[in-house]
């Protein structure tokens, strides 16, 4: 944690933040405390490879938004987004909401199991955290993960094995469906107005 306490904003987030702050009016600086503390796990991660937030970057935000470190903590702890402990290189966030749940994410979490993984732990070699979230605002191409910064979607038992796999190997699988679905339209391509989809 000692690593932590004298951290500073690099020359890049310095004016990233700046930047941030500026959009918000006058008066309201604490406004900007989510995409700082965004910036922030970032800025630990490109310097240990680890996207989270130690208190004294937490207290480092606090100050630089004017509020209290434990209203800092609140907006850290409420939202999954920001990791409060070190993650693996891949922080694997199943969505276990409703939609995912109907359309299999318990495979999701059964193929991560299989392959050594388990919710809320971090495998041995560092490589994968799992986690099981709440939306991530992909429904209708359900069940799918966030990995990192990327949402892989259309996922079965196998696709999710392979996923890993793949990870762990060192490959770079391509976010989004992985069915081969454009954005959200049905599986098997547009059913309706399909003149228009066609143009």
């Amino acid at each position: 944690m000692s690593l932590f306490n004298d951290f500073t904003w690099t020359e890049a987030n310095a004016t990233e933040a700046a930047r941030i702050i500026a959009l918000y009016p006058a008066g309201r600086r604490a406004s900007a405390v989510m995409p700082l503390l965004w910036l922030a796990q970032y800025q630990v991660r490109d310097s240990t490879g680890i996207a989270w937030l130690p208190v004294p970057v937490i207290e480092f935000v606090a100050r630089e938004v004017g509020l209290p470190y434990i209203r800092v903590y609140e907006v850290a702890s409420f939202y999954t987004m920001y990791n409060l402990k070190p993650v693996g290189r891949f922080h694997v966030q199943v969505c276990g909401t409703t939609p995912c749940m109907l359309r299999g994410s318990d495979d999701l979490i059964r193929a991560a199991k299989d392959m050594g993984l388990a919710k809320g732990a971090t495998t041995p070699d560092g490589l994968f955290t799992l986690t099981e979230v709440e939306c991530l605002g992909a429904c209708a191409n359900a069940p799918m993960v966030q990995i990192n910064d990327h949402n892989y979607e259309d996922l079965s038992y196998d696709a999710m094995r392979s996923l890993l796999d793949r990870l762990a190997r060192g490959e770079s699988p391509t976010p989004g469906s992985q069915i081969g679905r454009t954005a959200s339209c049905p599986d098997g391509g547009p059913t309706s107005l399909r003149e228009l989809a066609d143009g």
